[in-house]
C-alpha cells in the first residue's frame, strides 16, 4: 500500500471536513424541519470530533512503536508527533497542564512551593521520546516506558477534555495563542531539539488553524474577511520551506504574524465579541514588539490595583530618594542608573555578590532576583529595603520617613485616599514606576513594526541566527528576550549554564554562587539562575550573575563552546545543550550586531 505524505493527508482531511460541513449546512438550510437532528452542528461539537479523531491517530502511531524494532519505529514517532502538533492549538488552550506534560523539555522539573512541598518530577513526553529514539544507542526499555506514558496521557485527554462550555471568545483566544506560539517558540526549535522539525511542524499548526477556521465560517458577517484569512494562511503555508537554519524568522513575524494579529482584531469586531478579561497579551494588540502588546496587570498581584500616571510619578520620586536608606547614601538609582540602562556597570554591585540586572522589562516576569526568591515586584522591594548590604533598614522606618515629609504625605493621601501611609502603598508606588520601564523603542522594534526600514542584512541575519541555529531564543524568548515563557507567560525560567568563577577556558571552575539552591536547599537546583533580558545587553555589561564576562564576544564564545561543559565544567543538570553550536566568526559577529539593534533610549524615564 502506497503511503500518503502526512501534509497531503492533512490537506485531504481538511478538504473532506470542510466539504462535510458545507454540504451539511446546505442540506439543513434547504429543509424546513426544525428537529434537533437537522440543526447545524455547533462549532464546539465539531471541534471535539476532530480533536478526538486526531488524538486517536496520534495514539495509533505510538502503539506501533512497541510492535517493531527501533529502526522501524522512528517514522511512527514522527507521524504521532505531527498529529500532536495538529492538536496543539486546541490542547494548549483547553488543557495547559497536560499539554505541558506532553511537550516538556528533557530536563528535570522541580516545583518548590515551600520547604514542606518540594516536588521533583522526571520529564516525559514527545521531546523526551525524541531524544531517546534518535540517540546513538537507543534504550528499548526507556523508549517503551515513555511511549506508554504518552499514550496513557493522550487517552486520558481524549476521554476527559470538555468542549461544551466554549464560546466564540474562547475560540479567538485559542486561535491567537497558536499564532503567537509559532512565532515566538515554534519556529525557534524550542520543542524539537533533536530533529529540528520546527518549520514542518509550524506548517502543521497552520493547517490545523485553517481547518478550525472553516468550522467558524458562518460566524463571519464580512465574508471577505473569512477569505482574506484563508488567503493569508495559504500564503503563510508557502513560507514553510527549506531547512531549519535557513528559515527567515524576521520577515515571517513582520509580514505574517503581525498581519494575522490585525486580521484577528478585525474578526473580533466582525463577530462582535466582548472578552470577559485580558490575558498576558492585550485583547487589541496588533504587534508583539510594542508598548501596547502586554497587559501589565497580568504580571502583578491582582490586589495591587491598576498602575496610574500619578503612582508612577510618586514611585519615580521614591526611586531616586536616598532618605529611604539607613545612612541616607543610596537610593534605588544607585544600582539601577538610567544612563546605564538601569544597571550600575559594575562586575558585582557594591555590598552584594551578584551583578546588578537591568530593571527594564522587569515587570514582565513572574519571579525576581537571580534566584527567583521574590514572586512580585513589591516583594523584591521589601527584600532590598531589609538587606543589610543595601538599604539596611525596615519598612516601618521608611513609613516614618515618608510620613515626616509633607510633600510625600500629600501625594500619598491623594493617590491612596482610603488608607494611612503604609509600607504596602510605598512599595506599590515604587513598583508602579518600575512597571513603567518598558521602552520598546529599539531599532529592531521600529523595523519589525514597519516604522522604518533601517535594519542591515547582517542585523536581520543575526536575528535569524539568534532564533535558529544558535538556539538563543529557546531561553531568551522574543519579544522580551528574557526567560518568561510565551505564549502563556506564567513562568520565568531558571537555567544551569555552568558559569565559571573566572574568565578561564583552560582550568575553569564553576562559580561559588549556588543560586536557587539557597532558597529551598534543593540539591538539584545548585547553580541555577534566572534568565535575564538581552535587550540593551550591549550596554549592560559585565555579564552573567557574577559579571565574569566583560564583552558580548566572550559571552558568545562561552555559549558556542557548549556552556560550562565546553570549558571543562561538568554539571549533571546543565540545561544548556552541551554540544558546540558550531557558529563561525561571521555568524557570531552577526548575532552581536543583532543584539546591538536592541539598544534603546531611556530619556523618558
Amino acid at each position: 500500500m502506497k503511503k500518503i505524505p502526512f501534509s497531503t493527508f492533512l490537506y485531504k482531511e481538511a478538504y473532506r471536513t470542510i466539504s462535510f460541513f458545507i454540504i451539511c449546512g446546505f442540506i439543513i438550510s434547504c429543509k424546513k424541519e426544525t428537529s434537533a437532528e437537522n440543526k447545524v452542528i455547533p462549532f464546539n461539537n465539531a471541534m471535539q470530533e476532530l480533536f478526538v479523531a486526531d488524538i486517536q491517530l496520534a495514539i495509533t502511531h505510538l502503539d506501533s512503536i512497541a510492535l517493531f524494532p527501533i529502526k522501524d519505529t522512528k517514522d511512527h514517532f514522527i507521524q504521532s508527533r505531527k498529529y500532536f502538533k495538529k492538536l496543539e492549538p486546541i490542547l494548549s488552550s483547553l488543557d495547559v497542564e497536560n499539554y505541558g506534560f506532553l511537550n516538556q523539555p528533557n530536563i528535570l522539573k522541580i516545583e518548590e512551593e515551600d520547604f514542606t512541598d518540594i516536588k521533583i518530577k522526571s520529564p516525559s513526553g514527545y521531546q523526551v521520546l525524541e531524544e531517546l529514539l534518535f540517540q546513538e544507542n537507543p534504550d528499548s526499555l526507556e523508549i517503551l516506558k515513555h511511549t506508554n506514558l504518552i499514550t496513557n496521557r493522550l487517552k486520558l485527554i481524549q476521554k476527559n477534555t470538555a468542549f461544551s462550555h466554549l464560546k466564540p471568545y474562547h475560540f479567538l483566544w485559542m486561535f491567537r495563542k497558536a499564532i503567537v506560539r509559532v512565532a515566538l517558540t515554534g519556529v525557534t526549535g524550542f520543542d524539537s531539539p533533536v530533529l529540528e522539525n520546527a518549520v514542518e511542524e509550524s506548517k502543521i499548526v497552520y493547517l490545523s488553524l485553517k481547518e478550525l477556521l472553516a468550522l467558524m465560517q458562518e460566524k463571519f458577517s464580512d465574508k471577505a474577511l473569512f477569505y482574506r484569512w484563508n488567503n493569508e494562511i495559504d500564503y503563510t503555508l508557502d513560507q514553510f520551506k527549506g531547512d531549519f537554519n535557513n528559515f527567515d524568522r524576521y520577515h515571517f513575524i513582520k509580514n505574517h504574524t503581525h498581519k494575522q494579529l490585525q486580521l484577528w482584531n478585525e474578526t473580533v469586531k466582525d463577530w462582535k465579541v466582548i472578552f470577559p478579561f485580558e490575558l498576558a497579551l492585550k485583547n487589541n494588540t496588533s504587534s508583539l514588539f510594542s508598548k501596547t502588546t502586554f497587559n501589565i496587570n497580568y504580571f502583578s498581584d491582582e490586589h495591587q490595583g491598576n498602575t496610574s500616571l500619578q503612582k508612577i510619578a510618586l514611585g519615580k520620586k521614591l526611586f531616586y530618594d536616598k532618605k529611604l536608606s539607613k545612612n541616607n547614601e543610596i537610593s534605588c538609582a544607585s544600582c539601577h542608573q538610567p544612563e546605564k540602562m538601569f544597571t550600575d556597570g559594575l562586575k558585582t554591585s557594591k555590598g552584594v555578590t551578584r551583578n546588578s540586572p537591568t530593571l527594564l522589562y522587569a515587570a514582565l516576569q513572574q519571579a525576581f532576583f537571580y534566584d527567583k526568591r521574590a514572586g512580585g515586584l513589591e516583594g523584591q522591594i521589601s527584600n532590598v529595603v531589609e538587606n543589610k548590604n543595601e538599604f539596611h533598614t525596615d519598612l516601618k522606618t521608611i513609613e516614618k520617613v515618608i510620613f515626616s515629609d509633607s510633600s510625600y504625605s500629600k501625594a500619598f493621601k491623594k493617590i491612596y485616599p482610603n488608607t494611612k501611609i503604609n509600607n504596602s502603598d510605598i512599595r506599590n508606588a515604587l513598583a508602579s514606576y518600575i512597571r513603567s520601564l518598558l521602552p520598546f523603542n529599539s531599532k529592531l522594534d521600529k523595523n519589525i513594526n514597519g516604522l522604518e526600514e533601517t535594519l542591515t542584512k547582517n542585523e536581520i541575519r543575526g536575528f535569524n541566527l539568534f532564533h535558529g541555529k544558535a538556539k538563543c531564543a529557546t531561553c531568551h524568548f522574543p519579544p522580551l528576550f528574557n526567560g518568561t515563557v510565551p505564549p502563556d507567560y506564567k513562568e520565568s525560567e531558571i537555567e544551569l549554564l555552568g558559569v565559571p568563577k573566572e574568565n578561564d577556558t583552560i582550568d575553569a571552575v564553576i562559580s561559588d554562587d549556588l543560586g536557587r539552591y539557597y532558597v529551598y536547599k534543593t540539591p538539584q537546583r545548585k547553580h541555577f539562575f534566572k534568565t535575564p533580558t538581552i535587550r540593551n545587553a550591549a550596554i549592560t555589561g559585565p555579564y552573567m550573575h557574577n559579571g565574569v564576562y566583560t564583552t558580548l564576544e566572550e559571552v558568545m564564545d562561552f555559549y558556542n563552546r557548549g556552556g560550562g561543559a565546553g570549558i571543562g565544567i561538568h554539571q549533571k543538570y546543565q540545561t544548556l545543550p552541551t554540544d558546540s553550536l558550531n557558529l563561525d566568526v561571521q555568524e557570531i559577529k552577526d548575532i552581536i550586531t543583532f543584539i546591538k539593534s536592541l539598544n534603546e533610549s531611556t530619556t523618558e524615564y
